[in-house]
């Protein structure tokens, strides 16, 4: 079966209300932009914490973190900024004759990236504490072997409105050229139950190690139950960002970072990148319809 590597596939829309997860219970009102996006006003009882970072690019690059706590995973901050709400205009592809579409990156006219955090190998307060003040959603595609040690630990990242996606049990990155159409789906039913049992919500999204994939690798995708192979076109690594096209970040970027040593440094790249651009971080899963 011949083996593809991350390509442009087009995607999809934004579900503009499920951005709001995680801001209080009563709905600000919205006005219409005349570019189709529409502006959250807070309500009057809100107030400033003068205390909490500004979110999703309210802090300059290199502004001072505050030291970790000991304790092994800090509550995220309850503080969250109103979000840009987008009106769709894409659509997710279907599955066709059984085979999962492939996303590469968005083709959108939003000034929108998605940020994607892969494995779950290293697991520090700090990924957390940074996440929370940033108020970064992300999709998390982690693999069972990795995260088998402390499951929990992806509980606060959860809160703050990310998702947890399959990104296998094993991750072996040969998977597409080992192993036939029923090993890898053995592979990636078995992160659906273990991400349902320990985060109540089974992936809807899946991506590959190492990123290859087939047509055997969609098919199995579709049979998990998920609805799109995401791959990327632009990373986060060892502090720097990596891009397959340009120099910056795009508007409907998928943007690739791991659970590593050097999370703060890759975060801290990512976001110079995100801010010089001026693109709004919002959820992939919430922007394609799956969450």
């Amino acid at each position: 079966m011949p083996v593809s590597t991350p390509s442009r596939r087009t995607a999809f829309g934004v579900l503009g209300a499920s951005v709001l997860a995680g801001l209080s219970a009563c709905a600000a009102p919205s006005s219409v932009r005349p570019d189709g996006t529409t502006s959250e006003l807070p309500p009057a009882s809100a107030s400033a914490s003068p205390g909490v970072p500004g979110a999703n690019g309210a802090l300059s690059v290199g502004g001072e973190v505050p030291p970790s706590s000991a304790a092994p995973a800090p509550t995220p901050t309850a503080t969250k900024r109103i979000r840009r709400t987008f009106i769709p205009d894409y659509q997710l592809p279907p599955i066709v004759g059984g085979l999962a579409p492939v996303i590469t990156k968005i083709e959108t006219k939003h000034p929108v990236v998605f940020l994607t955090i892969d494995d779950g190998n290293i697991k520090t307060p700090e990924s957390v504490k940074l996440m929370a003040e940033y108020d970064y959603p992300a999709s998390l595609f982690l693999t069972r072997d990795t995260i088998a040690d402390n499951p929990a630990f992806f509980d606060a990242f959860k809160a703050q409105g990310s998702l947890v996606e399959n990104h296998t049990v094993t991750h072996n990155i040969n998977m597409v050229r080992q192993w036939g159409y029923q090993q890898q789906l053995n592979d990636m039913v078995g992160m659906q139950e273990y991400a349902f049992q320990h985060y109540g919500r089974r992936p809807t999204l899946f991506r590959p190690p190492g990123g290859a994939y087939s047509n055997a690798m969609r098919q199995a995708v579709a049979a998990a139950g998920m609805k799109a192979i995401v791959t990327w076109e632009a990373k986060a690594n060892a502090g720097k960002m990596d891009y397959q096209v340009g120099n910056s970040l795009r508007p409907g970027d998928i943007v690739l970072m791991h659970f590593r040593a050097e999370f703060a440094a890759d975060l801290a790249a990512f976001r110079a990148a995100q801010l010089a651009a001026g693109l709004e971080v919002v959820l992939l899963e919430d922007f394609l319809g799956v969450a």
